[in-house]
């Protein structure tokens, strides 16, 4: 038999073989029951599960709290009806510690690692492009895991407050520190600057991004779940999809293209999250800006136009006053129109 073949038919044995046993321990790993959950841990059977309302008497507070969470409501969905839900779900079965006592019978992540409690949250949350990439992640590598941000057992309770009198959006509709969605411990953006707290100087400078106004959030812009780009930024290949989103007049595409738009993206020239200057430009005249790259001293091999032959006094400083396309031009290759 030709080798390729061989090879070829020995791959596909595999994968076959593979399929099956797969299967096999699948299908032996789950017990059927009436009123019990037919998906169960390899190592424990559908007796093992008591219920969550056997850890009521024990642990009342932490019922009453995880009662209203998203969590508690899975019961009630049907595309969970036959699978370990509720304090089990995490904590693994608990008809042994119910009937000891002991504190060893049940899972407890009080003295897991950030890692640990991440794997048991993504057995669930795994699968979907939001938190596919949380093993990639800078959070994962810096030992920051998913209840450092959010609390699996309740939210937070009191008097919910808008946290602005004048601008009352989606996003600051609650005060900080208080929050009602996907359980977080407290509102985004004032989460997120309890660790990265150098940013929160840009969002209080003249020009930036409404954050702390409450219009907008760092996970608009930010995958806090992890990610390929520099940041955990949202970005797409070829374009800066977190800033067209909102800004979908520079997208293009355009016949005439600004390089820097589309090597380097909008913070070629721009600070994201705030700047002194006007449109978050990072220098405050544009002509220094531009001057950058378009001088007669630049050389980085490129082919670029040279730069302006004209002086520049006040009235010509201002390159897009003339450039008004600067982004992209469909018309004029100098991006004059």
């Amino acid at each position: 038999m030709n080798p390729k073949r061989l090879i070829k038919a020995l791959l596909i044995c595999g994968s076959i073989f593979a399929t099956v046993a797969w299967l096999t321990s699948a299908g032996s790993s789950q017990t059927s029951k009436p009123g019990q959950a037919k998906v169960v841990a390899a190592n424990y059977s559908a007796d093992d599960y008591v219920g969550s309302e056997a850890c009521k008497d024990c642990h009342e507070d932490q019922f009453k709290a995880f009662s209203h969470t998203s969590h508690a409501r899975l019961s009630t969905i049907g595309s969970w009806k036959d699978k370990v839900t509720g304090c089990e779900s995490c904590h693994g079965p608990g008809k042994a510690h119910l009937a000891e006592g002991d504190p060893a019978k049940i899972i407890s992540f009080k003295n897991k690692s950030s890692k640990e409690t991440a794997e048991t949250c993504l057995s669930c949350h795994a699968g979907k492009e939001e938190r596919n990439n949380f093993r990639r992640g800078e959070h994962w590598r810096n030992d920051i895991g998913c209840t450092d941000c959010h609390s699996p057992h309740s939210v937070v309770v009191g008097r919910n407050l808008a946290s602005s009198n004048t601008l009352v959006t989606a996003a600051n509709a609650e005060k900080p520190g208080f929050s009602t969605i996907r359980m977080l411990k407290m509102n985004d953006p004032q989460l997120c600057m309890r660790c990265h707290n150098e940013t929160k100087p840009d969002f209080t400078k003249p020009f930036h991004h409404k954050v702390l106004e409450g219009a907008m959030r760092c996970s608009d812009c930010h995958n806090p779940h992890g990610g390929f780009e520099l940041k955990q930024a949202r970005l797409a290949t070829g374009g800066d999809a977190a800033c067209i989103k909102c800004h979908v007049d520079k997208q293009g595409p355009f016949t005439y293209e600004h390089a820097p738009v589309k090597t380097e993206g909008c913070v070629a020239c721009h600070t994201p999250h705030g700047s002194s200057n006007p449109r978050l430009l990072r220098y405050g005249a544009v002509n220094q800006l531009c001057l950058t790259c378009h001088s007669v001293a630049h050389d980085v091999g490129a082919v670029e136009p040279a730069g302006p032959q004209h002086n520049q006094n006040a009235q010509y400083a201002n390159c897009t006053a003339c450039h008004v396309k600067i982004h992209g031009s469909r018309t004029s290759p100098v991006f004059f129109r």
